[in-house]
């Protein structure tokens, strides 16, 4: 079945009104009472500290203080009771994800692409416009 035939209203078989900005978005993030535990947010900012080796690098580059960025970790942290990041040898080397940061961040991307995959699939089906999959994300 292809894009268009998944367009298709099941109950009268027309086509779907086209709509190049109809865009499935989401958000999604895990909370407790407390606060948020995990999001696209600190996603991106592990992503950043895995891939830059720097708290300071990955703040700049989302346009973060490093201030709030180690806000962001220290709180997911506490919450979780788990570290996400860690030196990388002396205190000027850096930081790099722990094991439990790098499982954490694959698998929430994992849930995330599963989630917003399957939105894509029921817009199909429920919508009555056609809809197509955010394709942003590196």
């Amino acid at each position: 079945m292809d894009h268009d035939d998944q367009n298709r209203t099941a109950a009268t078989g027309r086509q779907r009104p086209s709509s190049r900005n109809a865009v499935i978005r989401m958000h999604l993030w895990l909370e407790s009472p407390d606060g948020v535990l995990f999001g696209m947010g600190r996603l991106l900012l592990l992503r950043e500290i895995r891939n830059s080796g720097s708290l300071t690098a990955a703040a700049a580059n989302l346009g973060m203080s490093y201030r709030g960025a180690w806000g962001k970790i220290k709180k997911t942290e506490e919450l979780l009771g788990e570290q996400l990041i860690e030196r990388n040898g002396c205190r000027r080397s850096g930081y790099r994800l722990t094991p439990f940061g790098e499982t954490l961040s694959a698998r929430f991307e994992e849930w995330f692409r599963a989630v917003e995959s399957f939105a894509f699939q029921k817009s199909c089906d429920i919508l009555p416009i056609k809809t197509q999959p955010f394709s942003g994300r590196k």
